[in-house]
């Protein structure tokens, strides 16, 4: 398969399963209702509305503040296709893919509910002390997925063939 190929695929798929979870979790599970929900002994499911960007980081639910992060979710996806495009490699495009699939799958969520949908908790419990990472989707592990794999790619990967 053709690398662009791959990436569009990678995107597509990492949008639909984003959505596909978070919609079940609001609409089929009713997690609202449910609120936290043991899986694990580390692991809950628990609704959580990020009104901010990456781990909760610049919360502010104005319309201002909406647009703008709209905006720049836009731009970034727009670039990040850009790069995309013109990948050589079948591990950095699908990487982007994943990054574009998961940023669109949050983007989505921001329109649709003016905050992005977060479920996924992992937890531990040390010496009577609970330690909780933060609540995340399948978007945010697509997007940290694809930022480490670009990484890996970047510099362990294939060398760029040198200029003749």
């Amino acid at each position: 398969m053709p690398p662009l190929r791959a990436g569009v695929l990678t995107a597509i798929v990492t949008l639909v399963a984003d959505q596909a979870s978070k919609l079940w979790l609001l609409n089929g599970f009713d997690l609202a209702r449910k609120g936290v929900v043991k899986v694990m002994p580390f692991f809950d499911l628990v609704l959580a509305w990020n009104i901010g960007i990456s781990f909760g980081w610049l919360q502010n639910d104005s319309q201002a503040a909406q647009i703008a992060l709209m905006a720049v979710k836009v731009i970034a996806v727009v670039a990040l296709a850009i790069w995309m495009a013109r990948s050589h490699t079948w591990l950095a495009t699908v990487a982007l893919g994943l990054v574009i699939g998961g940023a669109i799958g949050n983007g989505i969520d921001r329109l649709a509910y003016g905050a992005v949908v977060d479920f996924a908790l992992f937890h531990i419990e040390i010496g009577g002390t609970t330690y909780n990472w933060y609540v995340f989707n399948l978007a945010d592990v697509a997007i940290v997925v694809g930022v480490a794999v670009l990484l890996y790619d970047s510099v362990l990967g294939v060398p760029a063939a040198k200029a003749p």
